[in-house]
């Protein structure tokens, strides 16, 4: 058995406020609360509001290649590529990346902070469009990597594991 965490989106309440991106990019800023930069929050508003239409998205896994589908959705007669709504972080796309390094980013549920019982989006959004939830589930699922394993990834993958392993033994010693 394990505990999952699930922040659910309803997007009926979602205003548009975007308070979610800002807290999650101050939350994650290096030193924390240091600066607000949407662009590297885990967690992005997609929008059309002219139609009064917004869904919070978070980042969610990794991915090497881009999709193959290009489905369509409609949505009170507008229509979104598959893209709109995707939770991973892929080549084709700057969407959950870090904009300085381009290292993948992905929702942590703010778990870094052993004090923050709740994901901060969640506390912030004042619509109450996002809620979190934790269940038990049978524990069947693989173990995933984790965001630090994700990162040195694909630094492995750009410039090799003797460059990432030699700048790693350089920054230790």
């Amino acid at each position: 058995m394990k505990k999952v965490k699930v922040i659910k989106v309803d997007v009926d309440k979602c205003n548009g406020c975007r308070a979610c991106e800002m807290i999650c990019s101050a939350f994650h800023s290096v030193p924390k609360y240091g600066s607000v930069g949407p662009e590297r929050a885990r967690i992005r508003v997609f929008s059309d509001p002219m139609r009064d239409i917004y869904v919070p998205v978070r980042a969610g896994e990794y991915t090497e290649a881009e999709c193959n589908g290009r489905d369509l959705y409609t949505i009170e007669g507008k229509t979104y590529d598959e893209c709109s709504f995707c939770r991973s972080s892929c080549p084709s796309r700057p969407l959950f990346k870090d904009p300085d390094s381009g290292l993948p980013l992905k929702c942590d549920m703010c778990e870094e902070d052993l004090e923050v019982e709740t994901p901060m989006c969640v506390q912030w959004c004042l619509a109450n469009a996002l809620t979190y939830e934790e269940r038990v589930v049978e524990d069947d699922e693989p173990q995933r990597p984790d965001e630090m394993e994700i990162g040195l990834e694909a630094l492995v993958r750009k410039h090799g594991a003797r460059k990432v392993l030699a700048a790693v033994n350089r920054l230790a010693g």
